[in-house]
C-alpha cells in the first residue's frame, strides 16, 4: 500500500467539514436537543458512575471528554455517547479485582482495540448478531443493574459477594437484620415519579426532577441517607499515573470484552439512530474509531470506559437534532454543571440515583418484543433465555458468547435436518432415453443442492452408505454452493465405504474451488488417478454404460438436497 492510499485510509477516520452541514440550516435546534439531552444525562452519568465503583466524578468526566470526542470523531451525526449500565455491568468486577487502576488502564487498552477494529473495517459485521442474542442480553443487562442498585436502594454499605445477585442477597440479609425505610422510600418514590412521568409527559426530564425533590427532602427533613460526597469544580488534569505496564497482559482478557461491548453497544445504538431519522446512514467503521478515540483520552482524565448510549441517543433524536452539535453542547452542558454546581451535585442521595436506575432498567425491556422471539422458533426462544440466564449468573461477554455459539448450533442443526434422501427419477432433460435406461440398471446417481457444511455432512454419510443393491454411484457436484473441511472429509469416508462393498464411485461437476478443498485433503485422489471424475453427468453416464453394459436390473435416480 503507496502513502497515498494510506493517507486516503487514515483520511476517512477524520473529522470533515460535511459532518457539521446540516447544523447550519438550523443551529437552534441542535443546541435545544443538547442542553435536553445533558438534563437527562446528568443524573445516569453520576448514577453510573458510582455504580462502577470510581464515583460521581467518574461518571461525569466519562460524559463530558468521552461524549464530546465521539461525537466529533464519531460515524453517526445523532449518537450520544458516555457511562451506560451495560458497560457498568462488565466494570464492577474490573473493579473490584483490579481497583480503579485496573479499570482506568482496561479503558485504554480498550480504545486502541477499538481503533484496530475500525482500521481492519470490521464494523460491518455488526448486523449478523442475532436478534434472540440481542434481547437476551439487554433483558440480562436490566436485570444486572437492578441486582447492582439493592444495597443503595436499601441503605446497606459494606454489602460483599463474588457475583451481583450474591451482593444483593447480603444487603437484603443486612437490611432484615437493621431495616432503615428512608432510602427504600426515596428510591421507590424516584422510581415511581419517572415511569408514571413518562407516561403522562414522555418530553419532560422526570429523573432530574426526581432527583432534586429527593435532595431537596432529604435537606430540608436531615435524612441520614448516604450522599454522593465532594466533587471538584475542575476536570482533573490528564495523567498516564495508573499505567501500569506489567499488568498488561493480566488485564488485556477484560480490555478485549469491554471492546467487544462498546464496539456492539455503538453499532446496535447507531443503527437504532438511523431509524428513528430520515435520511441518516452511520460509518460503522468510523463509529469504531470514534469510540476508540474517546475511550483512549477518558482515562487519562479517570473516566471510565464508554459506550454510545441508546436512551440519551433516543433522547437527541426526538428533541429535534439534526447534526453533531447536539452531541457536543450535551457535553459542553454538563462541563458547566460541574464548573458551576459541584457543591450541589454532591448533595444528591445515592437512594435517588438508585431509584433512576431502577426505573432505567424498567424502560430497558420491551416485553412485546421479549415475547414475539420467544413465540417466533423454538430456537429464537432458547437462544434467548439462555443467554439472559448467563448474563445474569455470570457476565455479559460470557453471555454473548454462549448465546452466538448456541445460535449456530441451531441453525447448523436446522440445515442438517433439511438434508433427506429421495428417490426420484432423473431429469428427463439431463439425459436421452438411452441414458436413462441404462442409469436404471443398477446406477445411483446422487445430486447436491446447496452447502455441504460439518452441520449436514454426517446425516449424508449415515445415509449414502445405506445404499443397497447398486454397483454404481454418481456424485453430482455440480450444485454444491460451499464445501469446508469437514463435508469434504465425510465425503472422503462416503466413497470408502462404497468401494470397500464393491461399488464404483464416479464424481461429476467438481468446481475448481471445491476440488482444490478435496485435493487439499487428500480426499477422492485416487478417483482422479483412475479415471473417474468428469466434467459432467452426461460423461459419467458414458462411463457408467461402458462399466455396466448389457446389466437389466432397475434401479431410479437419486437426489440429495443439501
Amino acid at each position: 500500500m503507496n502513502m497515498v492510499n494510506i493517507w486516503g485510509h487514515v483520511r476517512s477516520f477524520l473529522p470533515r467539514p460535511s459532518d457539521w452541514a446540516a447544523a447550519r440550516r438550523d443551529p437552534r435546534r441542535d443546541l435545544l436537543a443538547g442542553v435536553t439531552v445533558a438534563v437527562v444525562a446528568l443524573p445516569l452519568a453520576l448514577a453510573f458512575g458510582v455504580n462502577s465503583g470510581l464515583g460521581a466524578q467518574a461518571g461525569l468526566v466519562t460524559a463530558i471528554v468521552a461524549g464530546l470526542l465521539a461525537a466529533v470523531f464519531g460515524g453517526s451525526n445523532l449518537q450520544v455517547s458516555g457511562p451506560t449500565g451495560a458497560m457498568t455491568v462488565v466494570l464492577v468486577p474490573i473493579m473490584s479485582q483490579y481497583g480503579p487502576a485496573g479499570v482506568l488502564t482496561v479503558g485504554l487498552m480498550a480504545g486502541l482495540v477499538l481503533v484496530a477494529l475500525a482500521v481492519a473495517r470490521v464494523g460491518r459485521f455488526a448486523r449478523f448478531m442475532p436478534t434472540s442474542v440481542i434481547e437476551g442480553f439487554t433483558a440480562g443487562i436490566a436485570v444486572v443493574i437492578a441486582l447492582q442498585q439493592v444495597p443503595a436502594a436499601l441503605g446497606v454499605a459494606g454489602a460483599q459477594g463474588e457475583r451481583v445477585w450474591q451482593v444483593a442477597a447480603d444487603a437484603v440479609a443486612r437490611f432484615a437484620a437493621h431495616p432503615d425505610f428512608q432510602s427504600v422510600v426515596m428510591a421507590l418514590a424516584v422510581a415511581a415519579l419517572m415511569l408514571a412521568g413518562a407516561r403522562w409527559r414522555p418530553g419532560v426530564p422526570f429523573s432530574l426532577i426526581g432527583v432534586v425533590l429527593a435532595t431537596v427532602v432529604a435537606e430540608l427533613a436531615g435524612l441520614d441517607v448516604a450522599r454522593i460526597g465532594s466533587l471538584p469544580s475542575t476536570l482533573p488534569a490528564p495523567s498516564l499515573g495508573f499505567l501500569d505496564v506489567g499488568a498488561l497482559a493480566l488485564l488485556l482478557p477484560s480490555a478485549l470484552a469491554v471492546a467487544a461491548l462498546a464496539a456492539l453497544e455503538s453499532l446496535l445504538c447507531a443503527s437504532v439512530a438511523d431509524a428513528m431519522s430520515v435520511n441518516e446512514r452511520h460509518d460503522p467503521d468510523r463509529e469504531l474509531f470514534g469510540q476508540g478515540i474517546a475511550n483512549l483520552v477518558a482515562p487519562l482524565f479517570g473516566g471510565v470506559p464508554a459506550t454510545a448510549a441508546i436512551a440519551r441517543t433516543a433522547v437527541n433524536v426526538r428533541s429535534g437534532a439534526r447534526s453533531r452539535v447536539a452531541a457536543v453542547t450535551h457535553a459542553l452542558v454538563l462541563a458547566v454543571i460541574v464548573f458551576a454546581a459541584s457543591g450541589l451535585v454532591g448533595r444528591i442521595p445515592l437512594a435517588a440515583l438508585a431509584g433512576v436506575l431502577l426505573a432505567t432498567t424498567v424502560r430497558m425491556v420491551e416485553v412485546g418484543s421479549l415475547r414475539a422471539i420467544a413465540r417466533a422458533t423454538r430456537s429464537d426462544g432458547l437462544v434467548m433465555g439462555l443467554t439472559f440466564l448467563v448474563t445474569v449468573a455470570f457476565d455479559l461477554v460470557t453471555a454473548v458468547a454462549v448465546g452466538i455459539g448456541v445460535a449456530i448450533v441451531l441453525a447448523l442443526r436446522a440445515v442438517a435436518r433439511t438434508v433427506r434422501v429421495e428417490q426420484v427419477p432423473l431429469e428427463g432433460g439431463d439425459h436421452s432415453e438411452e441414458e436413462l435406461r441404462l442409469l436404471a440398471e443398477h446406477i445411483v446417481a446422487y445430486r447436491f443442492d446447496g452447502p455441504m457444511l460439518f452441520a449436514a455432512a454426517h446425516r449424508f454419510l449415515l445415509e449414502l452408505s445405506e445404499v443397497s443393491d447398486v454397483r454404481v454411484v454418481i456424485l453430482r457436484m455440480s450444485r454444491v454452493s460451499t464445501i469446508d473441511a469437514t463435508g469434504a472429509q465425510v465425503l472422503g469416508d462416503a466413497i470408502a465405504r462404497l468401494e470397500r462393498r464393491g461399488i464404483t464411485v464416479l464424481l461429476s461437476g467438481i468446481k475448481p474451488g471445491h476440488d482444490q478443498v478435496l485435493a487439499a485433503l487428500g480426499v477422492a485422489e485416487h478417483l482422479h488417478r483412475d479415471g473417474l471424475v468428469f466434467a459432467d453427468t452426461p460423461e459419467a453416464i458414458a462411463h457408467a454404460r461402458r462399466l455396466l453394459a448389457g446389466e437389466t436390473r432397475a434401479t431410479q435416480g437419486v437426489t440429495v438436497r443439501i
